[in-house]
């Protein structure tokens, strides 16, 4: 009985001794803000002279209460290093993890990343090892392998980041460039608009996604990645083509009718060479609006469904038998019509979500072009008709006929009295003066009115020039005649 409060006491006593101990608590206040090295050695010295001064004192006891009395001791002074321990843990676990993080980021640009990865982890849950080793405490076997694990678990996870991070970033970059390399010659061809346009985008989507898809395939394969992944990560990228292709037609799709009145408007306006047209009565005012009312029709074609695929369709030909054929004034064919091919919200062999323009919005539309065009073809036809008539001064062919039945006795009388020919010659040339002096021509095309009045200052100051002139010519002296 003796022997075991003695022992108690004893117990008691070195508790209170180790929890004082000064050493011991700046080892307990050091874990607690960071890992402490060589924190085992110190702590089973801690505890190794602890026990022995218990068993220094306790010597004289009976054996079996003193054994028992110091596993009590041991357990209590392990239950009071424990919390620094595993506190020491998790500092060597954040540590290493941070340690992991700044090297794997270096190693991932020198290495691949799979490999960068592999040893890298490796590596650094080496590093865990021996840091838990040094941290082992002799009087007990605790096992770190939780901690490892969850070290183990926050690498993993930072590993899938990184990975996760660099894959969208590399994805990102080829997605920018196929849209660099397909963006403004997908918008060329579209404003061109030929026969040619969608083979023309078919053929530059297949060339720059197959070099895309191979730049993606090659960064990518330091990833080691599953087949899938793989296969998920280069159709997106194929995708993104795509979507870059048919977002950029319905862009221009949506600009359609301003597209068809600039084509026709550079068309009708332009000559072959993109001179400004002269409308001086020569040119043929209707060729020139069918030819530029069918390229604004060919560019309605080209716009009114995406063709990525080879498959054909009628949307030329139904556009150019609703909309040109049925204006000619030679169409009477009945069941032409009577059946409006227009009338309809769907292409034939045209999948909806293909389809840009419908065939009723495609009639709307052109309704509108041709109304909006009206007024261009009206002006240059009255451009055309006023310069007939400034270009034609003689009068129509039954005034000359009737001048010359009316004016038979006149002339007669000019045959029988030559004097007054010259009196005409002499009037046709002061006229003739007179139009050059006031520029008749010239004045006529401001309006007859404006013509008039400027016409009516100036006639008499251009009188009295030419009789000034006339005089002046009548007075200067005769030459002298030569000796």
């Amino acid at each position: 009985m003796v022997a075991t409060v003695r022992c108690e006491e004893i117990g008691y006593e070195k508790v209170a001794t180790f929890t004082a101990d000064e050493e011991w608590q700046q080892f307990e206040e050091a874990v607690q803000s960071d890992y402490v090295p060589g924190f085992g050695k110190k702590i089973s010295s801690l505890l190794d002279r602890c026990l022995s001064e218990y068993d220094m004192e306790a010597i004289y006891f009976d054996e079996g209460v003193r054994t028992s009395k110091r596993h009590q001791l041991e357990s209590k002074l392990l239950q009071l290093v424990n919390p620094a321990y595993q506190s020491l843990l998790g500092h060597l676990r954040t540590r290493t993890l941070e340690a992991f993080k700044e090297s794997f980021d270096k190693a991932v640009e020198k290495e691949g990343f799979a490999v960068a990865a592999r040893d890298s982890t490796q590596i650094f849950l080496e590093k865990f090892d021996k840091g838990s080793e040094d941290a082992t405490i002799q009087q007990v076997n605790w096992d770190p392998s939780k901690v490892k694990d969850k070290l183990k678990r926050d690498i993993e996870a930072h590993v899938v980041s990184v990975r996760a991070t660099k894959l969208s970033e590399l994805c990102a970059t080829y997605e920018g460039k196929l849209t660099k390399a397909l963006a403004e010659p997908v918008e060329a061809l579209l404003d061109s608009a030929s026969e040619d346009t969608w083979p023309a985008i078919r053929k530059l989507l297949q060339r720059e996604t197959t070099a895309a898809v191979s730049g993606l395939e090659s960064a990518i394969s330091t990833f080691e990645l599953d087949e899938a992944t793989e296969k998920e990560l280069l159709l997106r990228l194929e995708n993104h083509g795509r979507s870059v292709v048919e977002s950029k037609a319905r862009e221009e799709a949506a600009r359609i009718l301003i597209r068809m009145k600039d084509r026709f408007s550079t068309l009708f306006s332009r000559d072959a060479d993109s001179m400004p047209r002269v409308w001086t009565g020569k040119e043929d005012i209707k060729a020139i609006t069918k030819t530029a009312r069918s390229a604004s029709m060919k560019l309605l074609s080209t716009m009114a469904a995406i063709r990525l695929e080879e498959d054909g369709d009628n949307i030329d030909t139904t556009l150019s038998l609703a909309l040109v054929d049925a204006a000619r004034p030679g169409t009477t064919d009945r069941s032409i019509q009577s059946l409006d091919p227009l009338a309809s919200s769907s292409w034939e062999r045209v999948p909806e979500e293909r389809t840009l323009i419908s065939p009723v919005q495609c009639k709307s539309l052109w309704r509108q072009f041709k109304a909006e065009t009206e007024y261009t073809v009206t002006q240059a036809i009255a451009a055309q008709e006023a310069n007939k008539r400034n270009n034609n001064w003689l009068p129509p062919p039954w005034a000359l006929a009737a001048m010359a039945v009316l004016g038979f006795n006149e002339f007669m009388t000019l045959l029988r009295n030559p004097f007054y020919l010259a009196v005409m010659f002499v009037v046709f040339l002061v006229g003739k003066a007179m139009w050059v002096q006031l520029d008749i021509a010239n004045e006529f095309r401001n309006g007859f009115l404006p013509a008039l009045l400027s016409l009516s200052t100036k006639f008499v100051p251009t009188i009295m020039n030419i009789l000034k002139r006339l005089a002046d010519e009548g007075a200067a002296p005769a030459a002298p005649e030569r000796q």
